[in-house]
């Protein structure tokens, strides 16, 4: 949008244009989402009540899975009646600043759940391999200010994004080929070079996945290796069943949260856009779907 010779301002508004190459059957494919959608509403509202109002369930495990409920709620609520919209009454316009507010949610929420997976993976490791002091290693208070670190690290690392996409000038296309207000697609449609916006996502992406999977990668070696050593073979099946349900979170959430990475800075060409839009629609909605479910089949107390 030109203002005078040299500068640009942002559009008022984008166009979200759904999953290109898909439009005909948008309708068919809201389906299943919503589908998806409600089981992760009753699903995790469900969990957050059940752990809340049961005394039997108030220690530490059971209050990292109430706080990545509370998180995926959050996550898939921010894009999902968005895209529901574009689906099904082809609402397809988002205001400028409710785009970045957009972005800064799904980007904040999803880096809040990862230091959650992390600390459920230390959780495991201090109740296989400390189980006497597992008490008073996790007390309440602990719990509460690691809770509090990973959220904030979450929403302040993910702050400067809004503020670097509201200065680049956006003078091509204001659509976007996605459902929801994702940082690099929204970039893309700079006319101006996106060096910061590509450096500083890597940088979050090293500070917050790569630490996460590191931490969570040396839990479980601690682990599989305290669990080798026991001597009953009962004992060493009921450690590992506890960690089930965990590990199976870490793979659908970090699964799909890679290849949307990596495709959209290495291999957008070789990607189609659709697969790339869909599966970046599943790594927001598939773990608030499954993870109740996997909780709820592997938890006896649950």
């Amino acid at each position: 949008m030109l203002v005078s010779n040299n500068s640009y301002v942002a559009p008022p508004s984008f166009i979200l244009n759904g999953i290109p190459d898909l439009e005909r059957v948008h309708v068919w494919i809201s389906f299943p989402l919503c589908t998806m959608y409600i089981i992760s509403l009753v699903g995790n509202l469900g969990l957050v009540y059940l752990i809340y109002y049961e005394e039997s369930l108030h220690h530490p495990m059971y209050f990292f899975l109430a706080m990545i409920s509370l998180t995926d709620l959050l996550t898939c609520t921010t894009t999902l009646p968005n895209a529901l919209c574009i689906f099904w009454f082809s609402l397809k316009e988002i205001n400028f600043n409710a785009c970045l507010a957009q972005m800064f949610f799904v980007h904040g929420f999803t880096g809040v759940e990862s230091g959650v997976l992390m600390l459920m993976a230390l959780d495991r490791y201090i109740a296989i391999c400390y189980p006497l002091r597992y008490a008073t290693i996790l007390t309440n208070l602990i719990i509460a200010k690691a809770g509090l670190a990973t959220f904030l690290r979450g929403v302040l690392l993910m702050i400067p994004f809004p503020f670097v996409v509201k200065h680049l000038p956006f003078c091509q296309s204001n659509i976007i080929s996605h459902t929801y207000c994702d940082h690099m697609s929204v970039v893309k449609l700079s006319c101006a070079s996106i060096k910061v916006n590509v450096i500083y996502g890597l940088m979050v992406a090293l500070l917050i996945g790569v630490f996460d999977i590191c931490c969570i990668s040396l839990s479980y070696t601690m682990i599989v290796k305290a669990v080798i050593s026991f001597s009953s073979s009962d004992a060493r099946q009921k450690a590992f069943s506890t960690c089930t349900a965990h590990i199976s979170a870490i793979i659908i959430t970090y699964v799909p949260a890679f290849f949307t990475f990596f495709t959209h800075r290495f291999g957008g060409h070789k990607i189609p856009p659709s697969l790339h839009v869909i599966v970046a629609n599943l790594y927001l909605l598939l773990p608030p779907t499954v993870n109740p479910i996997v909780y709820g089949v592997k938890t006896k107390q649950i």
